[in-house]
């Protein structure tokens, strides 16, 4: 079982039990989507000694977590699953990181972003527009896909812009994701 050199971030004791399924790993539960000053700051200490890997649910609050530990504490890793991949098999459960396979969440932990501020933004607010992804009906499904192909998670044009420049996505790599979705596009149109 590989074993994972930093803590890792997850919302809750089910989250720790899913991915101590997968992989040798110490993680730091935030028992919901609030964190006090005294979990930042146990945060900002362990992100010093051994580095962070946040790794919350695909759903609001995850990314309010998500976002929260990234303005106070620069430099930590991402890890991101799909909405998909995180649907719970029992009509009673919500969506999460538990409800991941340990392949899923293998592959999450394989594929980490860090973010950076670029100097200059590679993407602007006309790339997104010029291929369906802030307009349109097909735009959210488009930025969602768009997302999970690049593995960055979902998120709205806004987030979407800030992730593509945050987390360094080049040129090449949005333009073979744009047409895997084009091409998927017109799959499903035949």
């Amino acid at each position: 079982m590989k074993k994972i050199k930093e803590v890792i971030v997850v919302e809750g004791k089910d989250d720790t039990k899913q991915i101590q399924r997968a992989v040798d790993a110490d993680t730091f539960e935030t028992n919901g989507s609030a964190l006090s000053l005294d979990d930042l700051e146990q945060l900002k200490k362990l992100q010093q000694t051994r580095g962070l890997i946040v790794f919350t649910d695909p759903d609001f609050n995850g990314e309010r977590l998500r976002k929260m530990i990234s303005q106070a504490i620069p430099g930590v890793k991402h890890a991101f699953i799909r909405r998909d991949q995180g649907v719970p098999t029992e009509a009673h459960g919500s969506l999460g990181v538990e409800h991941a396979s340990q392949a899923t969440i293998k592959a999450a932990l394989q594929s980490l972003y860090t973010e950076e501020a670029p100097l200059t933004p590679e993407f602007t607010r006309q790339d997104l527009a010029n291929h369906d992804l802030v307009s349109g009906q097909a735009a959210r499904y488009r930025r969602e896909r768009l997302g999970q192909i690049l593995g960055i998670g979902y998120g709205n044009g806004k987030q979407l812009l800030k992730r593509l420049n945050v987390f360094r996505i080049t040129r090449d790599q949005f333009n073979v994701a744009v047409k895997q979705l084009d091409q998927e596009a017109e799959h499903d149109k035949s």
